[in-house]
């Protein structure tokens, strides 16, 4: 049994998605359905339900899952005790874009001899890592931070309309949210990011109309894929889109004020770290 075995069957059974997992692990998928199955044989059991619609623990997998989290952070415990962490650790947040490249730029002027570790994590785990301190900081958007940690507000992260570049919408420099009501919306599942899919339905609701659901789950890649091969649309921040490089998608802004979410950093109450104060400033100087 491999120590990479049981980081792929926790992806997976957090997920449950094998193409999630993967694009979590930065992985191939193949490559998490081979170790999955590699560790099956091993043990001599089935951990997942694969269905073509979904997947699902076994039982087998459900007394397996605490018992590898539990192994996982041992190990981690263990590196800890050998190799003091040395520098500045951050949680990243999808879509942060062109903001992160700033931040990281005006950071190493003001604090060139530090290193930085950037860690992508799903936003619960992120702030569960600041508690622990276990991270020095996370961005996080419209979180609701545990107990020990707080959310030091930094700038709005607006949404713009991603659409078929071949749509007749994807020619106006603006659109309404009403002007979308006839094309199936792409959202990932609530449970993902409730901050954003309220966000989204509450304006299309507020705009006089359900939105279409159109195809559920996988990653952005294969979303906005989707999107230039059809009609639909989906949301993606601003600062996103300024880096992706998607010539069948069109990137449109809302008229007015728009759709937005406010990003933050989280940071530990107490004992916040050596190097936060100079993380601030950069994300000032960012801003600037």
């Amino acid at each position: 049994m491999e120590l990479r075995q049981l980081a792929y069957f926790i992806a997976v059974a957090e997920e449950l998605h094998f193409g999630r997992a993967a694009d979590r692990l930065h992985i191939v998928q193949s490559a998490v359905s081979q170790q999955i199955q590699r560790l099956e044989r091993e043990l001599g059991a089935d951990l997942f339900d694969r269905s073509p619609r979904r997947v699902r623990l076994t039982a087998a997998g459900e007394r397996l899952l605490p018992e590898a989290r539990a192994v996982l952070a041992a190990v981690e415990k263990a590196r800890a005790c050998v190799v003091v962490p040395a520098g500045l650790r951050v949680g990243t947040s999808t879509g942060l874009g062109t903001h992160l490249d700033r931040v990281l730029a005006a950071f190493a002027e003001r604090a060139p001899d530090v290193p930085v570790e950037l860690v992508s994590l799903p936003v619960g785990e992120r702030l569960a890592r600041v508690a622990a301190g276990r991270l020095d900081a996370a961005f996080v958007r419209a979180a609701e931070p545990p107990p020990g940690v707080r959310v030091l507000p930094l700038w709005p992260d607006p949404l713009v309309a991603a659409l078929p570049a071949a749509h007749p919408l994807a020619a106006r420099a603006e659109i309404d949210v009403a002007d979308l009501a006839e094309l199936p919306l792409a959202l990932t599942a609530r449970r993902n990011n409730p901050a954003l899919v309220d966000l989204v339905v509450g304006a299309c609701h507020t705009a006089g109309f359900e939105p279409l659901p159109g195809p559920a789950g996988g990653s952005l890649q294969d979303t906005l894929a989707t999107i230039g091969a059809g009609s639909l649309w989906t949301v993606v921040y601003a600062s996103h889109a300024r880096v992706l490089h998607t010539p069948r998608v069109a990137y449109v802004p809302f008229r007015g004020a728009g759709l937005a979410l406010p990003t933050g950093l989280a940071v530990r109450t107490a004992d916040p770290g050596p190097h936060l104060q100079q993380l601030l400033l950069a994300c000032g100087d960012h801003e600037s």
